[in-house]
């Protein structure tokens, strides 16, 4: 036998593993390596916050990037820039292309600056997780007002991109509880901006994927915490009944701070209410963060299993991150017995692997098979076309659950515009898993439902997969103060359009 033939021989045998028993690759190497890095990166975080070493080391790295910024501005610049930040330690599910090619800058920015409980804000370093934030700022009494779900998270991929939470239909996204950015931009200035300073920079900034400038810090609204969330369960068995029942519930601001649908089939769902509160009732305290305790998304099917209404109190950091340990429902087709009870007992505790990791041990072939038969999206349309929505994932994917989170999106400038001048409700319907269609086309299938989310004037998250041309994509996104500010800036040599780091070709 040949060495070539040997080596596709070993080469398929690896493909075959990777693909039908990936989990005993996340088992026994990327639970461990997940674990070991969380220790590190923690324990880090504590020692800069506690010796108040960050605050005076910030403004040497923003002069660093500035001189990298520099060194571009004096070259050719025949290439864009970007970060240097690999593009697998992304939360995204694929990779930028144009990391192989653009010039990259090195932005060591991870550090929580400041907490001041005066002006009720936090400022932070743009890649600052929501795991070390809700981290620090919970046992100081305070939390942000929308924490999107996922620990890795960063402060800079949430305001560059977008950010959700159950909160969001009160407070926003997470771009509206933002109220300053720090920016280094083509020039290598650093610019601040607010709603009273650069204001048309700071309304351009979201959803700009940084091609406008390196995100350097932000200042974020803070509120007072308490211990638990007040969580109501309310299983609904048809579509009208959920739907009424989730609008109604949304609509009732001042008596929810946190709003979730969780959808199993077309007919069946639970729609969750919540509000923070400092004490529990007796025998209704769960702690579904502790390592050993079901899935949440597995626990909240049982209302739906029962018919049967609910009352808990969940601590509240073991809210802001209930479908971390399984991401969402993804972990169940990487670790089939991943909630088996003796699985979460055992090895619970080192869930879940990092997104980051898994990407990295992909494979070629795991990737194209997740590219032919897997449908990850968050698409945002009104409230009024929610039911409509429904009725086109359950036929062009038929995947559940689905997750449900309502948001406002105010008559800001900006990328996002609703269609009226008055606070609009929409709701983040995400989507993710295999789907159970028999005519599943990646592309085709895309399409229709981007094509639909356009009709109702909606928004898709582009974090995922989008086949939208250009110009689809400039109907769906308001460009008019984004293009004025980059023409401003100088920013056509240093960074490419939004459309050319956010569309599926420009990703591997």
């Amino acid at each position: 036998m040949s060495s070539s033939s040997s080596s596709s021989s070993a080469q398929g045998w690896i493909e075959y593993i990777l693909i039908h028993y990936r989990w005993v690759i996340v088992i026994f190497f990327l639970l461990p390596a997940s674990f070991l890095y969380d220790i590190y990166y923690y324990t880090r975080s504590w020692i800069i916050f506690k010796f108040n070493s960050a605050p005076q080391q910030h403004d040497m790295k923003v002069r660093d990037v500035q001189m990298q910024v520099g060194e571009w501005c004096a070259g050719d610049q025949d290439v864009p820039m970007c970060t240097a930040r690999p593009g697998w330690q992304t939360i995204s599910f694929r990779e930028g292309a144009y990391k192989k090619t653009f010039h990259k800058i090195s932005i060591n920015l991870v550090d929580i600056l400041e907490i001041d409980t005066q002006k009720r804000t936090v400022r932070c370093e743009p890649l600052v997780t929501m795991g070390q934030l809700t981290h620090t700022l919970i046992k100081l009494g305070w939390t942000i007002p929308v924490v999107p779900e996922m620990d890795d998270l960063t402060v800079g991929g949430l305001v560059m991109g977008t950010g959700i939470e159950t909160s969001s239909h009160k407070a926003g996204l997470f771009q509206h509880i933002c109220i300053a950015y720090e920016l280094v931009t083509a020039d290598g200035s650093v610019i601040s901006c607010s709603e009273c300073e650069n204001s048309d920079l700071f309304y351009s900034v979201p959803w700009s994927y940084g091609t406008l400038g390196f995100l350097t810090a932000v200042e974020i609204k803070i509120i007072p915490a308490e211990r638990f969330v007040k969580v109501e369960y309310k299983p609904c068995h048809s579509l009208d009944n959920l739907v009424r029942t989730f609008t109604e519930e949304v609509e009732k601001t001042e008596e929810n701070q946190f709003v979730e649908g969780l959808m199993y089939s077309l007919d069946s769902g639970v729609v969750m209410t919540g509000n923070m509160c400092s004490t529990a009732e007796p025998g209704k305290l769960n702690e579904i963060g502790w390592w050993f305790k079901p899935w949440f998304f597995k626990h909240v099917q049982t209302y739906v299993n029962e018919d049967q209404r609910g009352v808990e109190y969940i601590p509240i950091r073991d809210y802001y991150h209930r479908h971390t340990r399984s991401i969402f429902w993804e972990l169940q087709d990487i670790i089939p017995f991943g909630n088996n009870v003796v699985f979460r007992y055992l090895l619970g505790w080192l869930v879940p692997p990092k997104v980051s990791l898994l990407k990295l041990t992909q494979g070629k072939a795991v990737k194209e098979l997740y590219e032919k038969n897997h449908f990850i999206q968050d698409m945002l349309v009104p409230l009024t076309s929610l039911k409509d929505a429904i009725n086109v994932f359950e036929e062009e994917v038929n995947i559940y659950p689905l997750w449900l989170c309502p948001f406002k999106v105010p008559p800001n400038p900006g990328m996002l515009k609703p269609p009226s001048d008055t606070d609009t409700l929409y709701v983040d319907i995400g989507t993710y898993g295999v789907p159970k269609v028999d005519n599943f086309e990646a592309v085709e299938t895309t399409r229709r439902i981007e094509a639909f989310v356009r009709d109702t004037k909606g928004f898709q998250m582009m974090y995922a997969d989008s086949y939208m041309t250009r110009e689809e994509y400039r109907e769906m996104f308001d460009h008019c103060l984004y293009d004025r500010v980059r023409d401003r800036l100088g920013c056509y040599n240093a960074f490419p359009e939004v459309y050319d780091k956010v569309n599926r070709k420009a990703r591997v």
